[in-house]
């Protein structure tokens, strides 16, 4: 039977409601914050996490989660525009895009290896292989000193506007969510990753191969997070070590935001749509307010950055607390 189009559920509708929120609070403290530039503004910058946090949500609907997003994105990047150092200029120039998401496709299979076939624990493992990706960029960086501008294609995708007043970005994230959401609610491989969340067991049992779902699961988040990358250098005009840390925490409050369990077995794109939009005014909020200069005054000091890692870790823990123990009482 095919799966139903997603219903709007309490936490999707919760995280626009907290949107809505956001939004007279920005208005109130900044004058324009509702201008339409600057709210085009804050969904170019959604896409770039939107992006990323779609493959992680497919893989946290698995119950898995992918701790190597930071250097995955960072190598989707980094050889996206190395390309023409590695592949030549001839090759390198219109390979750019296709060989930096590629190589974070090659990590996100090498997590599925590890997780589905060798069954390592996917939090271990995936942080494993932060670390070695992280290394290898450092060897790629250190090296020989690789091209590190992006291409002319690798800016207009992150910078240009292929429709009028709309962000190319937001148009590759609006394809990306729409091929998702039909993934996820209208094919075979989207039902199994439902179910793998709920009771592994159980699928693998009724004759599904379980490991080569996880295996693609794994690999579509690898991908998605390399092309996070590759936009991101794009938007900079290049790539750097480390672009991709302010990301990880960011996604995974995204997604349980959006109402995805943690668990695994639950949730729809639009709750994590309803996420990154939440997060991404949050994020602009505490730029705005900067509350931190409030905890300042009470001795706590804490530098802006620190602050939001702070408040997105908070959230995962509440979400956490909140969908675990509901899956747990069912």
């Amino acid at each position: 039977m095919v799966r139903s189009l997603p219903k709007i559920d309490s936490a999707t509708l919760i995280a626009f409601g907290c949107t809505v929120l956001l939004l007279l609070l920005g208005a109130a403290a900044k004058p324009g914050f509702l201008s339409l530039d600057y709210l085009v503004q804050q969904l170019q910058v959604a896409a770039f996490l939107g992006t990323i946090a779609t493959g992680e949500m497919i893989v946290i609907l698995m119950g898995q989660i992918d701790l190597s997003i930071p250097w995955t994105i960072a190598m989707g990047g980094m050889m996206a525009t190395g390309a023409s150092g590695i592949l030549g200029p001839t090759l390198g120039v219109p390979l750019a895009i296709p060989f930096g998401i590629a190589c974070g496709a090659a990590v996100g299979v090498l997590n599925g290896l590890g997780v589905a076939y060798l069954r390592a624990p996917s939090m271990i493992f995936t942080l494993g292989m932060n670390a070695v990706a992280q290394g290898l960029m450092v060897y790629h960086t250190g090296g020989f000193a690789p091209q590190d501008r992006a291409t002319a294609l690798m800016v207009v995708l992150a910078s240009g506007q292929a429709i009028h007043g709309v962000p190319n970005p937001l148009l590759i994230w609006i394809v990306l969510g729409a091929a998702t959401t039909y993934m996820l609610t209208q094919t075979r491989i989207g039902r199994e990753i439902y179910a793998i969340g709920n009771k592994e067991r159980a699928v693998f049992l009724s004759g599904v191969d379980s490991r080569r779902v996880m295996l693609i699961a794994f690999a579509l988040c690898g991908a998605c997070a390399a092309a996070g990358g590759v936009l991101l250098a794009g938007w900079a005009n290049r790539s750097y070590q480390a672009m991709g840390d302010p990301y990880l925490l960011p996604a995974i409050a995204a997604i349980v935001l959006g109402g995805t369990n943690v668990l695994g077995g639950r949730g729809t794109y639009l709750g994590t749509v309803a996420g990154v939009v939440l997060i991404t005014l949050l994020q602009s909020i505490l730029s705005v307010l900067q509350p931190q200069d409030y905890f300042a005054h009470l001795g706590v000091k804490l530098p802006a950055d620190v602050f939001r890692q702070v408040v997105f870790g908070l959230v995962i823990i509440v979400m956490m607390m909140l969908y675990g123990r509901e899956k747990a009482v069912r």
